[in-house]
């Protein structure tokens, strides 16, 4: 059997709803029966009703709206800085030699260390915040849109040179167009890896939230609101990704999907 066996569109549909339903039967299963104190985890139910409540008043979508208004703002900032950024270190040696090493170091720093600085930077307010998921996103981005660079069919590029192309028509007509939809797919990952970042952003003086909701909840053992904020991120995040896999496919028809 061949390891990306085709199979028909329905069964791959199947297997993505079968896998979560049957943890969450697990998940039922174990609270309904006991094996596992409420307080540790609420059942499914629990967790829906809580859901629910936050909806009806207003709560949910209060807090998602801040928390999408800071994930967007901080990862557009990103990825306006690393994409071009990127894309020079990808194209030219020197500036890779001259960026690589500090940008390198500096993603491998926990971004829950940063938080003092950010706070006498940028203040405790959404810049602060905003800051964060900058941080925890830029780093990463950048070096994954050099590698992206960097890994193009070097012969489309001689190509280029043998019909006489410049350097800004190598550039604009082979490199980028080459590389954009492994750019596309950067782009995809590092704001799924912005949402990851979101509580640590809501961490400080924050009032209102998804991640400040999710904070306050745990300081009187509200499991199931940590469970429900928790849940509802991926959700948000899941819908984020499925956006970015579709105007991909409408973006990159000419690739063969994989």
């Amino acid at each position: 059997m061949r390891l990306r066996q085709d199979i028909p569109n329905w069964l791959f549909t199947l297997a993505g709803i079968a896998f979560p339903a049957a943890l969450i039967l697990m998940w039922w299963l174990v609270s309904e029966l006991g094996l596992v104190r409420p307080l540790f985890l609420p059942g499914p139910g629990d967790v829906m009703v809580e859901g629910l409540r936050q909806a009806r008043e207003g709560i949910l979508w209060e807090d998602a709206s801040v928390s999408i208004y800071r994930i967007l703002a901080g990862w557009l900032s990103a990825t306006l800085v690393a994409l071009p950024v990127g894309i020079l270190m990808g194209n030219y040696r020197l500036i890779e030699g001259a960026l690589e090493p500090l940008i390198s170091t500096v993603r491998y720093m926990p971004v829950v260390a940063l938080i003092p600085l950010s706070i006498l930077w940028a203040g405790i307010g959404d810049a602060q915040k905003i800051l964060i998921l900058f941080l925890g996103t830029f780093f990463q981005q950048v070096l994954m849109v050099m590698d992206n660079v960097k890994t193009i069919d070097r012969n489309l590029i001689r190509a280029g040179q043998t019909l006489g192309f410049s350097n800004g028509e190598i550039l604009a007509r082979i490199i980028l167009p080459a590389a954009a939809p492994g750019i596309w797919d950067t782009l995809r990952i590092t704001i799924g890896w912005t949402w990851t970042y979101l509580v640590v952003a809501e961490l400080v003086a924050a009032n209102a939230g998804l991640g400040r909701r999710i904070m306050d909840a745990q300081r009187y053992l509200a499991t199931e609101t940590i469970l429900f904020g928790t849940l509802f991120i991926g959700f948000l995040g899941l819908l984020t990704d499925y956006f970015f896999k579709r105007t991909g496919r409408a973006l990159f028809a000419w690739q063969r999907q994989r």
